[in-house]
């Protein structure tokens, strides 16, 4: 039975990176203030006295700085809140590892079976599956009904022989009065073996090494 699952996006810094680069900031903060107020102070005591500043330009620029401090902190806040959510969501994602996930990319084959999920336009009257190595060289291409029903892709040549295990890639491309009107990439399983989050996405590791982003997983079903 497949799973309609939909991923959130997780961010891949760690809580322990986030503290040390919100506890930067904040030193720094400290410092700029400090030398923003000796500024300040210098200022006021070296000022012209027939042309005393304004009271209020002081209080001016401190309400400014003081804006451009709290934002600085609110948004370390708001990164540290995102980093606990990363972690609590990679350790649900620990339960997909070991699932087949259905998403359009290339699938490593070693001579088992793939599961092939593809998806004709509607009014195709002829419809093909077409498979590519790693190079992108055509391996195969045959006909199949026009229907979005699962098929099995074996890996045969044309002499009945198993394709060498490699990285296949399936376009699905439909015709109609001869003419090609859709060609995109079919939908097929693979096994996860592992997650990763990497530049703010998980990136789930399949059988075989290749990489899809969670996001782009449209199903999960129990190991055939």
């Amino acid at each position: 039975m497949t799973t309609s699952v939909t991923s959130p996006t997780i961010p891949t810094t760690t809580a322990t990176g986030s503290t040390a680069t919100s506890t930067g900031r904040t030193t720094a903060l400290a410092s700029d203030f400090e030398t923003f107020l000796q500024m300040l102070t210098a200022q006021a005591r070296y000022q012209d006295p027939l042309e005393p500043i304004d009271s209020t330009e002081y209080a001016s620029q401190l309400a400014q700085f003081s804006m451009v401090e709290q934002q600085v902190l609110t948004n370390d806040t708001l990164v540290a809140l995102s980093d606990q959510l990363g972690v609590s969501n990679m350790a649900s994602l620990a339960g997909w590892v070991g699932m087949e996930a259905r998403a359009a990319m290339p699938v490593y084959f070693d001579g088992s079976a793939i599961t092939v999920a593809p998806n004709p336009a509607a009014v195709a009257d002829e419809v093909f599956l077409v498979v590519r190595d790693s190079t992108g060289a055509e391996v195969e291409r045959r006909a199949i009904p026009v229907s979005a029903d699962p098929i099995e892709w074996v890996g045969l040549d044309d002499d009945g022989s198993v394709l060498p295990s490699d990285t296949y890639s399936f376009t699905v491309e439909s015709y109609a009065d001869d003419e090609m009107i859709l060609s995109e990439p079919a939908e097929v399983y693979a096994r996860i073996t592992e997650a990763q989050a990497q530049n703010g996405e998980v990136l789930l590791i399949l059988e075989g090494g290749e990489a899809v982003l969670s996001t782009a997983v449209t199903g999960l079903r129990e190991p055939t």
